[in-house]
């Protein structure tokens, strides 16, 4: 049986973002988005560690993923996109709200943008799967 090829586009979330380095390219869409969300959480992190080696690391992170991605941008379309998001999370009885709100809008975005989300975290995204393809990596 023939394997499935690549997937030609995804977004990847923060959490793939961060771990880059250690996935199997061949886990991954050949051509990689990010949203402008990711690049505001990557931008925090250096601010959120007292470690001054942690925070070089976050530091290069950041600028890493500023040099080879353009960010998709959290737009009108992302914000209607963010309804059918909230309404998906919300029918698994699950809060929509608070920690976990920046990883719906970077959701919403890849709904809009029609891309599937590539995450090291699948379970944080339970019953989103219903309204667009949540890939765990």
């Amino acid at each position: 049986m023939a394997e499935a090829p690549r997937p030609l586009q995804g977004l990847i979330h923060t959490s793939v973002v961060i771990d880059l380095d250690h996935i199997d390219a061949e886990q991954l869409p050949i051509e990689l988005a990010i949203s402008a969300l990711t690049t505001a959480e990557l931008a925090a992190g250096p601010h959120a560690t007292v470690d001054a080696g942690e925070r070089a690391r976050r530091q290069d992170r950041l600028q890493r993923a500023e040099a080879n991605f353009d960010p998709l941008p959290f737009d009108g379309d992302s914000a209607r996109a963010y309804g059918r998001v909230y309404a998906a999370v919300a029918a698994t009885g699950r809060k929509a709200r608070g920690p976990r709100a920046v990883d719906l809008l970077i959701t919403a975005t890849a709904l809009a943008a029609n891309l599937p989300l590539y995450t090291r975290n699948v379970d944080d995204f339970r019953g989103l799967d219903e309204i667009l393809p949540i890939v765990g990596v």
